[in-house]
């Protein structure tokens, strides 16, 4: 476990970089906190990491939103962001194509996990964000 403070969005450029380091290569990734913990900003700033075009938003309504960008090799690669909140049962996680998100080469940032939990990869690495009171985020890379 390592723990991050993020005290403005700006630090959330250094938390991305210490995943990437510490995730050394594995692509599918959780995101836990509470309602506007920053997960989705957490996910803006992976997504500048990676040279996203594209304007990251948060997929509360479609589900999943997909960004592409461009490997080290200038191959077009794609990242899926998925939240899961509004999910009720597994069944619906199937009915979006979960195992799709899940089971191939790109990166896949996973908001709201718990309904999916049996289904990640056992290498998923495992982002909780929480709120302290001055404002700032606590980031546990797990």
């Amino acid at each position: 476990m390592v723990e991050f403070v993020a005290h403005t969005e700006d630090d959330l450029d250094q938390a991305v970089e210490m995943l990437l380091r510490l995730a050394d290569g594995k692509k599918k990734i959780t995101l836990s906190g509470d309602l506007g913990a920053g997960k989705t900003a957490f996910t803006k700033a992976f997504c500048r990491r990676l040279n996203v075009n594209e304007t990251v938003t948060s997929p509360t309504f479609a589900l999943v939103n997909e960004y592409s960008y461009r490997d080290e090799s200038n191959r077009e690669r794609l990242v899926h962001h998925l939240d899961l909140y509004r999910l009720k049962n597994m069944e619906e996680a199937y009915g979006i194509g979960i195992e799709e998100y899940l089971y191939n080469d790109d990166y896949c940032l996973i908001e709201w996990p718990d309904i999916i939990e049996d289904l990640l990869p056992e290498d998923a690495v495992q982002v909780k964000i929480t709120i302290l009171p001055d404002a700032s985020r606590k980031i546990l890379f797990l």
